[in-house]
């Protein structure tokens, strides 16, 4: 086998591999791009919400530890508490949690007018 033979079948895998990876069309399409977008924004949004809720924990528990001398109970229980809000933040906008706020279910809850 000669040389440029080998070239051209390593140019050949190389073009085969590279159509594999990037896909049927060769390209990115641009509706697949727009979709890595959404994840990602709903990604950020999501650690940010996150990160907040465990923020304001600590900060009212801070407040609470501050203001009326009951260190450091307040950053205690106010720290988990703000965990357990981002958590359930996050489980409701991944649509893992269903309940409503009050825990009541509304079963026609889309057929409510509202005026």
């Amino acid at each position: 086998m000669s040389n440029s033979d080998r070239r051209d079948q390593l140019e050949e895998r190389l073009k085969s591999l590279d159509s594999r990876l990037r896909g049927s069309d060769g390209l990115q399409t641009s509706e697949n791009k727009k979709s890595d977008n959404v994840n990602f924004s709903n990604a950020i949004r999501l650690s940010t919400e996150f990160v907040v809720a465990i923020l304001v924990g600590v900060g009212i528990g801070w407040a609470i530890d501050y203001f009326l001398g009951t260190a450091p109970w307040g950053m205690i229980i106010m720290l988990p508490l703000g965990f357990i809000a981002g958590v359930r933040n996050i489980m409701r906008a991944a649509g893992l949690e269903t309940s409503s706020p009050t825990g009541i279910e509304h079963e026609d809850s889309d057929k409510i007018d509202r005026k």
